[in-house]
């Protein structure tokens, strides 16, 4: 079974479903390469002008699988891969819109901070617990310098504690909350909105944005990428990560 799913919802919308339910759609190497590359198609269809994004399952994505990040050998391919897709996810000219349930956790709220607009099902669990698997949350960092202020960043990936979507949308990590079953049409209200604007238009407005910033995304993620390898080939990071799969609390004294 595919790992991501593309479903064409309007010749000017494409949804996009994040498919790993039985692991929370955590992040693998294939899920990873899968996500690239259907933004990348959905990107280069001329009418195209919307993608939502969305998780099968009880979440929409809780970060890295950590039974496949375990793997030193695979470290820099994931962390490289997750660098590349939330940048894709940033660089598109389409507008992005994150569907959330469930939990949004590590990368997983990484990708949804990637995000133009994010809708968030009320009780979801949002938050950035890297430093409790001996990581740095480097890469999300580059997204959340932008979106909340310092302070409640800090908050975030000092304390690694998660949020629900309310406190979320309180410091603007989310745009709007809403019951479980309004999720997608919700997403939905807002793409018909996006889709009222001139397109050329848009696609400006998304670039100015960018352009506001004193540094680009990309110059963001490649610096944050190098900090997170730093972490994730730490003696911190194996215990950090072995304790979470074999279910006990880390022993940092080691």
């Amino acid at each position: 079974m595919p790992v991501v799913l593309i479903e064409k919802q309007s010749p000017q919308i494409t949804v996009v479903t994040l498919n790993r339910p039985e692991r929370r759609n955590s992040l693998t190497i294939e899920l990873l390469n899968e996500l690239v590359a259907s933004i990348k198609v959905a990107s280069d269809q001329a009418d195209e002008r919307v993608l939502i994004l969305r998780g099968a399952g009880a979440a929409f994505c809780t970060g890295l699988d950590l039974k496949e990040a375990a793997d030193r050998k695979k470290a820099h391919m994931t962390a490289e891969l997750v660098a590349k897709a939330l940048t894709t996810l940033a660089e598109t000219r389409l507008v992005t819109i994150a569907a959330v349930h469930g939990a949004a956790v590590a990368g997983g709220a990484g990708i949804m901070s990637a995000c133009d607009f994010v809708v968030a099902a009320e009780k979801t669990k949002i938050g950035y617990p890297e430093v409790r698997r001996g990581l740095v949350a480097g890469l999300v960092m580059t997204f959340l310098r932008r979106q909340i202020g310092e302070r409640n960043m800090r908050e975030l990936v000092l304390g690694g504690e998660l949020i629900d979507a309310e406190r979320a949308r309180g410091i603007g990590l989310v745009n709007r909350v809403v019951a479980p079953n309004q999720l997608m049409i919700e997403a939905q209200k807002f793409a018909d909105s996006v889709l009222q604007g001139a397109p050329n238009a848009i696609v400006q407005t998304k670039r100015l944005i960018e352009e506001l910033w004193s540094t680009s995304v990309k110059e963001d993620v490649d610096l944050a990428l190098k900090h997170h390898m730093r972490a994730r080939e730490s003696a911190e990071a194996r215990e950090g990560i072995a304790a979470f799969n074999e279910r006990r609390k880390p022993d940092w004294t080691k």
